[in-house]
């Protein structure tokens, strides 16, 4: 199977990797220090139209495919994970909602400013008691008139600081499990809304994550995602389309640990000779290489398999599972080719080793993603 990109998707994946070379990954380290994207390269982002790339052009997005977007992300993965975990959350679980399951009125209000990057989306569905059990919510709404009255906590939320528009799932009937839950868009302003505590993270730095609180949070009825009651099957539909992209901002990073690795490895010398000519090195080097081919393969296949219609609920769960192994693979190997200098912060792998290890945990646990593979196999064999 080969894939074919549009020349415009082409000249975007150009401008991405230079944009990413030029701009973001001399401002690294700035990152890791200040813990914060720097508002030049927000800007330059919004200007790239970056922000707008899941919401259709109608709506001032740059509308792309499945498939392009993974080209688009796979470049951003190449670059610093804080910056592009704004931007693909975003992109991704913080506006595929509104653009999938919200009406005309909800798109025409939301999509044009979360398409500049003018308001930032985010994604609130875990609490304390609802991580991976995710329909185990304490969040409540009940409706009272024209509104619906929400009241309990998120925490884990990414973008939350920077966001101004929240897919939020409370129950709206805690008689009904799953089926009780309900979708909701909210904006950071309404009464009640209460920004918390800013978590402190192991990486992705830049990136900011935080708890929410609804304390009698006064959200209109307008405001329901979709229909009530069927917030949990939206919640399971927003993560299954990201994942895809998920894995393409990690074939980008893992792509980015074997180059590192590589050169490395042509310029450090032991025993007389540049440590690529060592077998034991080649061999490191040549495990990484199969697995981000493997992974190319599997995000593009995954992805034009979406842009058809066609059911992917297995192989979205496959491809996230496998892209979140390849990069914390990568991410060992390359710091075991750098020696001792793949541990200290002077070299960037210590950086990708540290971000890597949450991509088995966020949008999904490893465990979880063996949990629908496994079921999706029952119902086949079942048939």
């Amino acid at each position: 199977m080969y894939f074919n990109f549009s020349e415009e998707i082409l000249f975007l994946k150009n401008n991405v990797k230079d944009f990413v070379r030029d701009e973001v990954d001399p401002l690294a380290n700035e990152i890791e220090e200040s813990d914060e994207i720097p508002k030049r390269i927000m800007n330059m982002s919004k200007e790239m139209g970056l922000f707008g790339l899941s919401i259709p052009e109608e709506y001032g997005g740059l509308g792309i495919s499945m498939l392009g977007k993974c080209a688009i992300y796979e470049e951003l993965g190449k670059t610093h994970n804080g910056y592009t975990t704004v931007v693909g959350a975003h992109t991704g679980i913080g506006s595929v909602g509104i653009v999938e399951m919200g009406n005309e009125k909800q798109k025409k209000k939301y999509l044009p400013d979360m398409a500049a990057g003018d308001r930032i989306g985010a994604f609130a569905l875990t609490e304390p008691s609802a991580g991976s059990q995710a329909y185990n919510l304490k969040t409540r709404a009940v409706r009272k008139g024209d509104k619906y009255i929400i009241n309990g906590s998120k925490h884990f939320i990414t973008n939350a600081p920077i966001a101004d528009i929240f897919t939020v799932m409370a129950v709206t009937d805690p008689e009904k499990g799953p089926k009780g839950i309900t979708s909701f868009i909210v904006e950071k302003d309404f009464p009640g809304f209460r920004l918390g505590k800013i978590e402190e993270k192991m990486g992705l730095r830049g990136s900011h994550s935080a708890e929410l609180f609804f304390e009698d949070m006064e959200v209109p009825a307008d405001n329901v995602l979709g229909v009530e009651g069927q917030g949990y099957v939206n919640a399971l539909k927003i993560l299954a389309n990201g994942r895809a992209g998920l894995a393409a901002r990690n074939l980008g990073s893992a792509q980015k640990l074997l180059e590192m690795s590589i050169k490395y490895a042509q310029e450090r010398v032991q025993f007389e000779k540049p440590i690529i000519e060592i077998q034991a090195i080649q061999h490191l080097l040549a495990e990484m290489a199969m697995d981000i081919e493997a992974l190319r393969w599997f995000t593009y296949r995954v992805a034009w398999m979406t842009d058809q219609k066609m059911n992917v609920i297995k192989e979205a769960a496959m491809v996230k599972l496998f892209g979140s192994e390849v990069y914390n693979r990568a991410a060992d190997k390359a710091v075991q080719v750098h020696g001792g200098m793949g541990y200290i912060k002077e070299f960037q792998v210590e950086r990708y080793y540290r971000d890597a290890r949450i991509t088995k945990i966020y949008e999904g646990t490893s465990e979880i993603q063996k949990n629908i593979i496994a079921a999706q196999l029952k119902k086949e064999y079942e048939r």
